[in-house]
């Protein structure tokens, strides 16, 4: 059973890696340098991140982590760096050719798919790019993200409140009532307030709170 959700997870992760290109195929060189959602990166910087996670096993992980000396911003720019064209088409034509990679450094799938989907949003949502991931992509996502920090705090983000789509079948924890667009709920767990407009209840002041902490 573990095998099947893996593969399933995997169809998924690459269903979405090819739904990003297709979007950014037709950008000006301009929109490739819009900021993104994603803190200083633009456009082309979030994809070239996508691309090295997409392109670093476990090993590779390790021995990036310990050349970074554990600092994961050092070892995310370094490894961004080396899949970053010299022009937006290289750093698109990069990205293509690891769409259907399933090289990871753990065997966290959810949380791999997780990282297309937001960082996908990352991009799409300053260039007004409308593609919203299938409810089967993002279900999964919402899952693993109300169950455990992984790459983002999500758990302790939504911690101590109750988080329930309006849009499909995800639901998790008690407390004060969150609800919304599966999307919106998975962009909030992973930090990004742009989301928070999208979500209603009045669990949405702790979120909003929190999120206002962490970026301070």
């Amino acid at each position: 059973m573990a095998k099947s959700q893996d593969t399933t997870l995997w169809a998924l992760v690459h269903a979405e890696r090819a739904a990003l290109a297709e979007d950014l195929a037709l950008l000006s060189p301009e929109q490739w340098h819009q900021p993104s959602l994603c803190e200083t990166w633009d456009v082309q910087h979030v994809l070239a991140h996508l691309s090295a996670a997409a392109s670093t096993g476990q090993w590779a992980w390790i021995s990036s982590m310990l050349g970074a000396r554990f600092r994961p911003a050092v070892h995310n720019q370094r490894r961004l760096a080396k899949h970053l064209g010299v022009t937006p088409s290289e750093t698109l034509e990069n990205f293509r050719a690891v769409i259907n990679s399933t090289v990871a450094p753990s065997s966290d799938t959810a949380a791999y798919l997780g990282e297309v989907v937001v960082h996908a949003q990352d991009i799409r949502r300053p260039l007004g790019l409308a593609r919203t991931p299938s409810l089967a992509a993002l279900t999964p996502v919402a899952e693993f993200y109300a169950s455990r920090n992984f790459a983002v705090p999500s758990r302790s983000n939504a911690a101590g409140l109750q988080l329930r789509a309006e849009d499909g079948p995800f639901t998790a924890g008690a407390g004060a009532l969150v609800t919304g667009p599966t999307l919106a709920l998975v962009m909030v767990m992973a930090g990004r307030t742009a989301y928070l407009s999208e979500l209603n209840g009045p669990g949405v002041g702790v979120l909003r709170e929190r999120l206002k902490q962490k970026r301070s």
